[in-house]
């Protein structure tokens, strides 16, 4: 005689169920590895983010100590800007202290005898001479030589007239001359004037 087992238990029931507890549990792994990809992502993007802040931090500070470095070197550029300033003045004075003495020996050598200068003046190349000549063909000599001088040109005679100087009857003169510069210039002969002349004094005066 046969025996006929019969299983009275739900098989479907249980099968379905521990297929509802593995995807549960798989989609709980999925969670859980979806969560600890985000946190890692997290974790580096901060990360990320404080390096780049400390880059960022680290040029500030590089960038302002440029900053003072670029100030001081305007400033130390400054001080070699007016260094160099004084310098070309003191040059420039030390030339034109050169060219006032060939001018004034030039004038000393170029004025004939018979007539003194009383003033001289100076406005960049431009001088005005004034004085007393005892005749007015002196003055016309005196433009010659002016017109022939190495120092001194474009004479401009500017008035004559009589006047009285020691009780004696002179021509009062003013005229203008324009100063120039050799290319080679030559030291002042130590020399005194051929013409006997003087600037401020002549030996000749009327």
């Amino acid at each position: 005689m046969t025996t006929i087992r019969i299983n009275l238990l739900p098989h479907r029931e249980l099968k379905r169920a521990q297929q509802q507890k593995a995807l549960v549990a798989l989609i709980a792994s999925a969670a859980l590895a979806g969560l600890a990809i985000v946190i890692l992502g997290h974790i580096m993007i901060s990360g990320m983010q404080d390096s780049q802040t400390r880059r960022n931090d680290f040029l500030k500070q590089e960038i302002a100590k440029l900053d003072i470095q670029i100030k001081e070197i305007a400033q130390l550029k400054e001080k070699t800007n007016a260094l160099l300033d004084r310098k070309k003045v003191v040059e420039a004075l030390q030339v034109n202290r050169a060219e006032m003495v060939h001018l004034f020996d030039e004038l000393a050598r170029q004025l004939p005898d018979g007539m003194y200068l009383k003033s001289v003046k100076q406005a960049g190349d431009k001088l005005t001479l004034s004085g007393f000549a005892q005749s007015s063909a002196r003055v016309s000599t005196l433009m010659r030589n002016i017109e022939a001088s190495k120092w001194l040109t474009a004479p401009r005679l500017i008035e004559v007239q009589s006047a009285d100087q020691d009780k004696q009857r002179v021509n009062a003169f003013s005229l203008e001359a324009q100063q120039i510069v050799p290319t080679a210039t030559q030291p002042p002969a130590s020399q005194p004037p051929t013409s006997g002349s003087a600037v401020q004094n002549k030996a000749g005066t009327p």
